[in-house]
């Protein structure tokens, strides 16, 4: 059996697209992954998602759209992609037991945050250790907070936490900051932000309570550890988009995030991608959600103009 639409990725972007292609009668299957939900699945709450003026705590967010989606006809499968062949048509994408055939693809696999590595960082993510300043910045209001990194994102959340925070420590493992100079003065200059140089988190406390009470930090050059009492830790040591796959298939930026034109097109007909995977830039679930949109809309365009014959599409209902 072949597909009309495959989507790869079950975060906001999958799942709109889901939903719309959903709607448009096109039946996708949708190929969750490994971490069904995206990132949102280690959020707590989610207060900038329109139309949730309480907020929404991130799994629910997931929980409900996937419902939305699967109302409409969306079929989902648990697991894993392990192969793509986006050279033959139709288009094939491999699980764990199964190669499944599509007409039109759609990407949606994110990107995911680099992270110290430690145990506690996972044990306290949502609850004092966050990913996104714009996400989560509002909760530490008159708190000491504290962000990882020297590019320009961290120097950007710094800033931004500076609107929240009563103070904003960057730590840093170099002497010297990578971002650019004009962002560099900007945090030089602002009085909220100080600095930790040639230092990295050695461990979060406490997770045990689960909450964020201190860092124990590291000086790697002098070898002395020091407490750093904050309440909240940014990491912002960049992030790398799920494009493994794709490799030699799909054309690709620098940082390896998919390249897409006129929409959500890529260079191979056929195959959309949305949300964090070709999205450096914004990186939020409404932004992600939006252009998963626009894949569905794209998808549906294509096969109305290259699918066989004998497929018969209806037009999305009540599409704005």
């Amino acid at each position: 059996m072949s597909h009309s639409v495959i989507v790869i990725g079950s975060g906001p972007a999958g799942l709109t697209a889901a939903l719309y292609a959903a709607r448009a009668n096109l039946k996708p299957l949708m190929i969750e992954g490994l971490e069904a939900g995206g990132q949102l699945m280690m959020t707590t709450a989610v207060e900038n998602f329109p139309g949730f003026p309480e907020g929404i705590m991130g799994p629910d967010l997931m929980a409900a759209m996937r419902d939305q989606a699967q109302r409409f006809g969306a079929e989902m499968r648990r697991g894993n992609v392990t192969a793509v062949d986006l050279t033959r048509r139709p288009f094939t994408v491999t699980t764990e037991d199964k190669t499944h055939e599509g007409r039109t693809v759609i990407i949606a696999t994110g990107a995911s945050a680099k992270l110290l590595g430690l145990a506690s960082e996972r044990a306290l993510m949502g609850h004092g250790v966050s990913t996104c300043a714009t996400c989560d910045g509002f909760f530490f209001r008159g708190k000491p907070i504290a962000v990882v990194g020297g590019g320009d994102s961290a120097m950007e959340e710094a800033i931004f936490l500076t609107r929240f925070a009563s103070h904003v420590t960057v730590i840093h493992r170099r002497d010297t900051l990578r971002a650019s100079k004009i962002m560099q003065d900007k945090a030089f200059a602002h009085p909220k932000i100080s600095f930790e140089w040639n230092t990295e988190v050695e461990e979060i406390r406490d997770p045990g309570e689960g909450v964020l009470s201190s860092l124990t930090l590291r000086n790697h050059v002098t070898g002395a550890t020091k407490q750093l009492g904050v309440e909240g830790l940014f990491v912002a040591i960049g992030h790398v988009p799920n494009t493994t796959l794709f490799k030699g298939q799909l054309e690709m930026d620098g940082n390896g995030f998919l390249i897409t034109r006129d929409g959500t097109r890529t260079n191979v007909a056929g195959v959309f991608a949305c949300g964090d995977v070709q999205d450096h830039v914004y990186r939020q679930a409404i932004t992600a959600a939006g252009s998963g949109c626009m894949a569905a809309l794209d998808a549906q365009r294509y096969l109305e103009h290259e699918a066989a014959p004998e497929v018969r599409l209806e037009k999305s209902p009540e599409v704005r």
